[in-house]
């Protein structure tokens, strides 16, 4: 019995992207439902019942939900195996794994849109001030995997080698960030060339932010 797939989610959410991707390159076929950020529909009594925590993706299939991007990432590998997204092999995976959250955990919490609110609301920091702050932490966070991919894998198309992991997933929707709030790529060779070969692929290319319906004008 064909199940209905459906995806709340932002434009601009890079864990939201994350999941698009994933949902993309294992063609599932899936609704979208716009959730906007900016005019705080997540803190909505109708979306909370969806997710309590009022945030993005929500990952809902028939009845059920689940939110949080990487156990949507991590349950979608489950039941849709193929395109595979982890590698086989136990350590392989918790390499993988290990890149994912420090994507995922380390860099982009620190730079999401209720942390930069809270920024200037209580710690009255203006525009540059904020800036400096995900710079800084996009910084911190790429260096370290720059360092890392360049030890373990000084070759390879993608993060871990020549095939597409969860990692990749996570990483140009971060990269993406980076450049909007003036990082240099240029500076990871190893990570920017990854990010290039990323944007060739159709899915990272069709669920791109600004392909998306929802989609404001810069």
């Amino acid at each position: 019995m064909s199940k209905t797939v459906t995806l709340h989610g932002y434009w601009r959410s890079s864990a939201a992207w994350r999941v698009r991707i994933a949902l993309a390159l294992k063609n599932i076929a899936t609704n979208t439902q716009s959730v906007n950020l900016l005019a705080d529909q997540q803190t909505a009594h109708s979306y909370r019942e969806l997710n309590p925590q009022g945030l993005v993706p929500t990952l809902q299939i028939d009845d059920w939900k689940l939110g949080q991007s990487l156990a949507i990432l991590e349950y979608l590998e489950e039941i849709y195996p193929t395109p595979a997204l982890l590698p086989t092999q136990p350590r392989a995976r918790a390499e993988v794994r290990a890149m994912m959250l420090a994507i995922a955990c380390d860099i982009h919490p620190l730079n999401n849109l209720r942390v930069q609110r809270y920024l200037r609301s209580n710690m009255a920091a203006d525009d540059a001030r904020v800036s400096e702050w995900i710079r800084h932490w996009i910084t911190t966070g790429f260096e370290a995997l720059e360092q890392q991919l360049s030890m373990r894998a000084p070759s390879g198309r993608y993060l871990f080698g020549d095939s597409v992991t969860l990692a990749d997933v996570c990483l140009l929707p971060q990269a993406y960030n980076a450049v909007r709030f003036g990082v240099e790529l240029g500076r990871y060779p190893r990570l920017n060339e990854v990010c290039s070969n990323l944007s060739k692929i159709e899915a990272f290319v069709t669920t791109h932010p600004d392909r998306q319906s929802d989609a404001v004008p810069a």
